[in-house]
């Protein structure tokens, strides 16, 4: 039987002490939280092992996109910081997201855990007419791009893929039981979308089959953020 998604809250903050504030406050409320590039660059490595400190679960979400040896050093380091999970560009190809695997077994550690990677699909921002190529791309469209990025990331030796919401059932359907399903852009219905386009419910992500649900601000922003995330746990448990 397949367990619950995971929650995991996007510390979408500019600063060190905002971040470790919002942890600090989350500890035993939920398992992950998620590092990106804004944080990431203001706070550094260090801000991952306090955060492993504290017993979280990091998501380190930084979207390498290079050639494939830079690539492949990043993913090395990535994994020797001890990042459990980590985020490539599908659009970087096959060399690259194969040198992302190879770096992940030359960053590990004697009896380390390594860390799931998973490849960015087409960024939940997106929508149909952002297709620069296709102008005249649909919904339909936009899916069945997704399923075959989704695809090739798995044949790449990749764990799992993130995608919008409305994706989830039908890159499931196509990957099988254990490929690992990330999922942004997770409202409550009642909760505004913000920038993301292709927004879902957590209910609904969960019962399409996503593994992990990335909330950020509806939880970060909120004036109780320990009962906004118990709010969302509520859904999908």
């Amino acid at each position: 039987m397949k367990t619950s998604p995971a929650l995991v809250v996007a510390l979408d903050f500019p600063e060190t002490a905002q971040a470790l504030s919002l942890a600090s406050r989350l500890q035993g409320v939920v398992p992950w939280v998620k590092v990106g590039l804004e944080l990431y660059l203001s706070a550094g490595r260090e801000l991952i092992a306090r955060l492993k400190d504290m017993g979280f679960k990091v998501f380190l979400d930084l979207k390498f996109m290079d050639i494939p040896n830079t690539v492949q050093a990043a993913t090395a380091q990535a994994t020797r910081m001890g990042a459990d999970m980590l985020t490539i560009h599908a659009l970087g190809g096959r060399a690259m997201c194969e040198a992302a695997a190879a770096g992940r077994d030359q960053g590990l550690a004697p009896g380390q855990t390594p860390p799931s990677i998973l490849a960015v699909t087409l960024l939940t921002s997106l929508g149909p007419k952002d297709l620069a190529w296709n102008p005249g791309a649909t919904d339909e469209d936009l899916r069945d791009l997704t399923v075959h990025l989704a695809r090739s990331s798995q044949n790449w030796k990749l764990d799992g893929v993130v995608c919008s919401g409305r994706e989830v059932r039908v890159i499931r359907q196509a990957c099988g039981a254990y490929f690992q399903l990330l999922t942004p852009g997770i409202r409550l219905p009642d909760a505004d979308s913000g920038d993301q386009s292709r927004v879902c419910t957590p209910a609904q992500a969960a019962l399409d089959g996503s593994d992990y649900l990335v909330v950020g601000r509806p939880i970060t922003r909120s004036d109780n953020p320990v009962q906004a995330a118990r709010d969302y746990l509520k859904t999908i448990t």
